[in-house]
């Protein structure tokens, strides 16, 4: 029975030449897009275009364009959706709406590019109206208003199919502890029994706070609280797109780049709490925390063990990267870390430095290699800019008189 599963499951690939076959279609809607726009230059240009004219060459350029979103909408996201997942996690071109698409997301597009696509027909016709006819304008109205009602109840269809859907898939919980000596049945306090008296919300919310204090954050940072206006360089789309959490999954890592006080701890807390938010466990410390962490398990001869307990964490923050020199043996011990959690585990770094120039901070020859296993598969966001301590320093010695 596995097997047939899988045999049927392998026929999704007959769907792949369909969407092959649209990007060839896609190619006719370009073909037919700049011979219309050649068409229009000519007419323009010999003084043979009237202002009507004009006007209906854009729309019929504009529907053009509009079906080819159709099309291309159609094909990324219906390929994601029903053949193979599509690996665009990390790339700055990424499609917004393709990270959430699923056949029900789509199909809601799908019905509102249609109503976009009548309306540019519609126009037409109104436009051109001396030259349609009452019974052609009566049926097109009608047409397009059929259009708008349907995709009016698919999306508000479209609301309890979603969240059907999050009820039967639930966000990622955390994974579990190892197991302990058998203990009393402990009996919950009444916060914890009021939180699970509330139903799923609450317990959900309680479970992210757990994982927020077990992350370790010297402070609780929002990304919504990141002042955007004070770095000189700040990537916004780059970290936006970070804060949707694909990073995560991947088990890809983050690196955070400026000088002090230009709030990169700042980011990598607002992504630490948002994994806790979302269902995964973290774990913060300095670059020489997590040194004297390892150093301390390799003294008690469990650096093994320590390196795959912190597997149970899909993503560790190592903060403060070249503040602090760091001796041969720490830095083979970062190196450790780093390799083990390469392809396994998530990483966000922040230092005041890029990789390539860490063997400024760190000594001994497994420098080259930590850099390259952490900037394989690495997003790397640079900050520039004044620093925000030192500026609220000065703005408050100033209102002071000093």
């Amino acid at each position: 029975m596995p097997t047939l599963g899988y045999a049927l499951f392998a026929t999704r690939w007959l769907q792949a030449p369909l969407y092959f076959g649209l990007v060839a279609a896609q190619g006719v809607y370009v073909y037919k897009f700049f011979n219309e726009l050649w068409v229009l230059l000519l007419r323009c240009v010999s003084g043979r275009a009237t202002e009507t004219y004009v006007m209906l060459a854009v729309l019929k350029l504009v529907d053009v364009v509009m079906i080819a979103n159709l099309l291309i909408m159609v094909i990324v996201g219906g390929y994601e959706t029903f053949v193979s997942r599509i690996g665009l996690q990390g790339h700055r071109d990424q499609p917004e709406w393709l990270s959430h698409v699923n056949s029900n997301v789509l199909k809601v597009k799908l019905a509102t590019a249609i109503v976009g696509i009548s309306s540019v027909h519609l126009l037409q016709m109104f436009v051109d109206v001396h030259h349609t006819s009452r019974h052609a304008l009566l049926w097109g109205t009608v047409i397009h208003m059929a259009f708008i009602v349907s995709a009016a109840i698919l999306a508000y269809m479209s609301g309890p199919m979603a969240r059907r859907a999050e009820r039967a898939h639930p966000a990622e919980r955390p994974a579990p502890q190892a197991p302990q000596a058998a203990a009393p049945t402990a009996t919950p306090f009444p916060a914890q029994r009021q939180a699970v008296d509330a139903g799923p919300s609450a317990r959900e919310a309680a479970g992210a706070e757990d994982r927020v204090r077990e992350a370790g954050f010297p402070m609780r940072r929002l990304l919504e609280e990141f002042d955007e206006s004070h770095p000189r360089v700040y990537d916004r789309e780059t970290v936006a797109r970070l804060g949707k959490l694909d990073f995560v999954t991947a088990r890809e890592n983050v690196v955070f780049v400026g000088p002090p006080g230009t709030g990169k701890t700042h980011l990598a807390v607002g992504l630490g709490v948002r994994a806790c938010q979302a269902g995964h466990r973290v774990l913060f410390a300095t670059a020489a925390e997590w040194a004297a962490r390892l150093a301390g398990a390799r003294a008690a001869g469990r650096l093994a063990e320590e390196l795959t307990d912190l597997d149970a964490y899909p993503l560790l923050v190592v903060d403060e990267v070249g503040y602090t020199p760091l001796d041969p043996a720490a830095t083979a011990l970062l190196f450790r870390l780093v390799a083990h959690r390469y392809e396994r585990g998530s990483l966000i770094v922040t230092g005041d430095r890029p990789p390539a120039r860490w063997d400024e901070v760190f000594a001994g020859p497994s420098v080259a290699a930590m850099v390259d296993r952490l900037g394989h598969h690495a997003e790397l966001v640079r900050l520039d800019g004044d620093s925000y301590r030192t500026r609220r320093a000065t703005a408050a010695w100033a209102e002071r008189g000093c």
